[in-house]
């Protein structure tokens, strides 16, 4: 049960962090497709940050905020799941240019192009942008990374921490270090897109401007970033970093 202090701290904790609540939401909408409620995300938010109350310790190591968020954007995440905005064949999708990336990579030693991407897909630029368009908003992490549905061994074994909570594994050290060094990697665009998005929160119209590009095809890299640093998280966790 709960102390009447215990409670009222818990109570103080909502309070103080609904506002992030929004603005992850907001930020989150910004490369959604338009059918896509930033209220629902919010929603699903809420209930991310209750979870997140209710579980943390001072044990789990971080500050209560870094573990809120892990919280609040997987419960938006589930919520996008659920709703099924992604559908089956564009994950499907998603992960052929993630193999075709893996590949290249191996072959060229450097990050593919667009044009190389595309050619090993048998596609035309144009329909492999569309593609990436198409593919707007996929995300880094997925549940089912962490447990394999075809039977593999999942990628992110090599970093797990606690099978009974899978997103402490994105607190690991070792974790967060593969991808900071996979970002580092990207080709220097989308490197600098990345920058904008994740660590200065600009949204894809502020970052088309920052780059002279459309907003569309800031959706068109960010989606390609994403995807190489998955293939490039794959590669690391079968044959170990470089």
């Amino acid at each position: 049960m709960y102390t009447v202090k215990g409670k009222t701290d818990k109570d103080h904790l909502l309070t103080e962090h609904m506002p992030l609540v929004k603005r992850l939401a907001h930020h989150m909408k910004a490369k959604l497709p338009a059918s896509v409620e930033v209220d629902d995300l919010v929603q699903a938010g809420m209930m991310g940050l209750l979870d997140a109350i209710s579980r943390y310790e001072e044990t789990h190591g971080a500050q209560f905020e870094t573990y809120a968020v892990l919280r609040i954007r997987g419960a938006m995440l589930d919520e996008l799941r659920s709703s099924d905005w992604l559908p089956r064949s564009m994950r499907q999708n998603m992960r052929k240019i993630e193999t075709a990336m893996s590949t290249l990579q191996q072959r060229l030693g450097h990050p593919p192009s667009e044009s190389e991407v595309a050619k090993q897909l048998k596609l035309s630029l144009a329909d492999y942008q569309d593609m990436l368009g198409d593919g707007g908003g996929h995300q880094l992490l997925y549940y089912e990374d962490f447990h394999d549905t075809e039977g593999n061994d999942s990628f992110l074994d090599r970093y797990a921490v606690d099978d009974a909570d899978p997103l402490r594994t994105l607190m690991d050290g070792d974790f967060r270090q593969a991808v900071v060094d996979a970002i580092e990697a990207l080709p220097p665009r989308e490197k600098l897109l990345m920058g904008l998005y994740y660590e200065e929160e600009l949204n894809l119209k502020e970052i088309g401007a920052v780059m002279g590009v459309s907003e569309s095809r800031v959706s068109q890299l960010h989606t390609q970033a994403v995807v190489r640093l998955r293939a490039t998280l794959k590669e690391q966790a079968w044959t170990g970093p470089a």
